[in-house]
């Protein structure tokens, strides 16, 4: 599935920059191929319009912020968040022609980062109800531009078979002498994506144990995982020990061929107990590991569930497939592939 041919797609709200990167001055960011420019208002609300001045092309997000607004590196030219020129400092008298405008976007501040819908959203940003719990803190963890189709990274998420080998490399916690997974505990279809259950016996390396305060060489951890359409996921792996570990994902599309990974996590420990920046060193490897092989896989990944062959632990993928091929229906949309070399 081509991401930037399918129009139902700008349908969905998806995390795009983080608001502290706001803070420092307007930021471009392509969504589904199409450049934005986003800035913070006077309110100190993210707004977001395409990256292109309507009066000779510039890209507005090489201008800076006025009094809230977006002006035009080029000749001055101010924009609001609606998309409407309020300025134009050449004019000599006070009136600018309503045709002075450019396209405006939705756009919210979420969990840190500022979300955009490019098209009347179908469903809301998703909610996590632990960023509201006050025993859980927040931790950013990664902002990065991956070579890999959406699809892919989150089938990968939701795929059990693949820790003990992708992570069994003796940094993090697969085991690849143990490479049968348990079975799914539950698999649920939701209107806006799947709710998965399982468990999985893991191996506590010298960080993690560091970071779990437990001393266990191995862990039966349950996890709860939630996919929401099309392209971001939260993980909430429960330890026995009682502590939560909740990790949220999103694969931004940016192109067909790339994604913007937004990951953050909501922990019910402190600081004391274990250091933030040592939680993201073991994310990271975490992460480092699965891109090394995400990224040699191809990013036109095919709805049709005859296109790749499949087995028992694929079953989350499939139903992914399923449901986006009948989003695409709905909205009498057919998928889009590369044309075969």
């Amino acid at each position: 599935m081509l991401v930037t041919q399918q129009p139902v797609l700008k349908r969905f709200w998806y995390p795009v920059i983080p608001m502290s990167l706001l803070q420092e001055g307007p930021q471009s960011f392509t969504l589904l191929g199409q450049p934005l420019v986003l800035w913070l208002d006077k309110e100190g609300k993210p707004a977001a319009v395409e990256d292109l001045c309507c009066h000779r092309s510039a890209q507005l997000s090489k201008g800076m912020v006025c009094d809230g607004h977006i002006r035009c590196p080029y000749h001055g030219w101010e924009f609001n968040g609606s998309g409407t020129c309020v300025k134009v400092p050449q004019l000599t008298e006070d009136f600018i022609p309503r045709s002075y405008k450019v396209a405006a976007y939705l756009c919210q501040e979420r969990y840190g980062y500022a979300w955009v819908a490019l098209a009347d959203p179908l469903l809301p940003i998703p909610e996590i109800p632990e960023a509201a719990d006050p025993s859980y803190r927040y931790i950013h963890e990664f902002y990065e531009p991956w070579a890999c189709s959406g699809l892919r990274f989150m089938e990968n998420s939701f795929d059990s078979a693949h820790p003990h080998f992708v992570h069994g490399h003796g940094k993090t916690h697969g085991d690849q002498s143990n490479p049968v997974p348990p079975p799914l505990d539950e698999v649920t279809e939701l209107e806006d994506g799947l709710l998965v259950r399982h468990w999985m016996e893991v191996i506590n390396r010298e960080l993690q144990k560091k970071n779990l305060n437990m001393e266990e060489e191995r862990t039966i951890r349950t996890n709860v995982r939630r996919w929401y359409m099309p392209f971001a996921r939260t993980l909430k792996i429960h330890y026995p020990n009682g502590l939560h570990h909740l990790i949220f994902s999103a694969a931004t599309p940016i192109d067909d061929g790339h994604s913007q990974l937004v990951q953050f996590v909501y922990r019910n420990d402190t600081e004391e107990q274990a250091k933030a920046a040592d939680i993201i060193a073991y994310d990271r490897q975490v992460t480092e590991e699965d891109r090394e092989v995400l990224e040699t896989t191809d990013y036109d990944t095919p709805l049709d569930i005859q296109a790749e062959q499949h087995m028992a632990s694929d079953k989350p993928g499939i139903l992914m497939r399923r449901k986006l091929a009948a989003l695409l229906k709905a909205h009498g949309e057919i998928e889009q592939r590369r044309a075969p070399v």
